[in-house]
């Protein structure tokens, strides 16, 4: 795991207006993510980042974040329009396990908004500590992004999250519990994600743990995270560097076959799969 600095500040504002479709609102208790994804352009979206460090090495816990979302829900008269939780960090990462700062947001939600509409999106298994909460919600549903079902190949892309069978089993204690859980698939790595029997092995192990929605998408091919992926495919997956050299060449004309065989699946299986659009982004 990456070694990561944590750099606790003071935040202005916590409930922020968003553009992502589909939301008025978003949370972020943290910025920065100690996850280390490869494929992750968020260093490149935000551009001021390198003034805190290299993203993925350090994560800046907004240590007074739950006083001001408790200031600013008390302001208004009424909370209207869809919450995301976690757009450009991870409200799970490590450092909440010490911060808290995720579950005392909840907290206040429950308490003020208990039928707002909430939709939590982690890599962390560590939410169903907050099964409790989670529950109070009367609206609130929780993805897990699952890249890859093996854990090997997920340490190599992802070497600071929770290993996929940690999110699996998170997913199935959370939809035990009365939780709504959905699934994303992200991003399609070409020639890994989409390796023959690989989706198949996913779906299945999202279906087994009580996923019925699962999303996917597209590889954002930004430069800085191009760079980093075809290191790593050079170095532990070369059979698929040409599979990532032909998506890179024509994003459209590659995931073309995706269609037909995502909705197989989805027959088989008893999963609702939202086949990728190259350019849409959830987050």
């Amino acid at each position: 795991m990456p070694e990561v600095v944590l750099k606790p500040i003071h935040c202005k504002t916590a409930l922020n207006r968003t553009g992502i479709g589909g939301y008025r609102y978003c949370l972020n208790p943290y910025f920065g993510c100690a996850h280390g994804c490869l494929y992750c352009y968020a260093d490149t979206v935000l551009r001021f980042a390198s003034r805190a460090g290299k993203w993925g090495g350090f994560v800046v816990p907004k240590v007074n974040f739950p006083e001001v979302l408790a200031r600013e829900l008390q302001r208004k008269r009424a909370l209207l329009g869809r919450i995301i939780v976690g757009t450009v960090t991870d409200a799970y990462q490590p450092a909440e396990a010490e911060f808290g700062l995720t579950r005392k947001s909840l907290a206040i939600f429950v308490e003020r908004y208990p039928y707002v509409e909430i939709e939590l999106l982690t890599k962390s298994d560590l939410v169903v500590r907050d099964a409790d909460l989670l529950r109070k919600l009367r609206r609130c549903s929780v993805g897990f992004t699952v890249t890859v079902p093996d854990d090997g190949t997920a340490a190599v892309l992802e070497p600071g999250a929770a290993p996929p069978a940690a999110r699996l089993r998170a997913a199935g204690k959370l939809a035990a519990a009365g939780v709504d859980v959905w699934a994303f698939i992200a991003p399609v790595l070409p020639g890994i994600t989409d390796a023959p029997g690989v989706l198949e092995r996913l779906v299945v192990a999202l279906r087994d743990a009580g996923v019925r929605e699962v999303y996917l998408d597209a590889l954002n091919p930004y430069p800085a995270s191009v760079k980093r992926l075809m290191v790593a495919y050079r170095a532990s997956f070369p059979r698929a560097v040409k599979s990532l050299e032909r998506y890179l060449s024509d994003p459209s004309g590659y995931l073309r076959v995706l269609p037909g065989e995502l909705a197989a699946l989805s027959r088989r299986y008893g999963c609702h799969i939202k086949p990728p659009h190259p350019w849409d982004r959830r987050s």
